[in-house]
């Protein structure tokens, strides 16, 4: 290998790409792969936001107590972290639309979804605990939250982690 050919942030020369593509077309396909997986996201955040907002107007919300507010609101608020988490590289997008900042887009974008799946997640444990605990307090509805985290935790960060880690 020669000093000319590129080198990775590591210093290592970067792996060899299978796909043939130069740099705009990579930074056009992870652009359009990146909207596909935040539409899905959002849609489901989107779902579990509107049902949090409805919540406080039903007849049954007077009921929950103090705590079970706190948990409400954490739960809120972490799925409208999580909405402007995943909604933020579709507005960056939008607002730097044909400037060529596709790289630094890309790039932002993935860090503002890991954060807004981690809000999501977080989001989706609260209003677990939230229901089980008002339908099945105490031990069954702690135990059923640990589940739904140790299932979220899992699946979405240790096994895509642990591959990478192996490739």
């Amino acid at each position: 290998m020669t000093s000319a050919e590129p080198r990775n942030e590591s210093g290592s020369a970067p792996p060899e790409d299978p796909r043939h593509e130069t740099e705009a077309e990579r930074d056009d396909r992870n652009l359009i792969e990146l909207l596909q997986e935040l539409r899905v996201a959002g849609l489901g955040v989107q779902v579990l936001f509107g049902f949090l907002l409805s919540l406080p107007f039903t007849n049954r919300f007077s009921r929950l107590g103090h705590g079970e507010r706190g948990l409400f609101l954490a739960s809120l608020i972490l799925a409208a972290v999580s909405t402007a988490l995943l909604l933020g590289p579709v507005a960056y997008h939008r607002l730097v639309f044909r400037q060529r900042q596709k790289e630094r887009l890309v790039r932002a974008g993935n860090v503002m979804a890991i954060c807004g799946l981690v809000a999501v997640a977080l989001a989706v444990s609260a209003a677990v605990l939230l229901v089980t605990g008002y339908v099945e307090p105490g031990v069954p509805s702690v135990v059923i939250t640990v589940v739904i985290v140790l299932l979220f935790t899992s699946l979405w960060f240790v096994l895509p982690l642990a591959r990478r880690e192996r490739s």
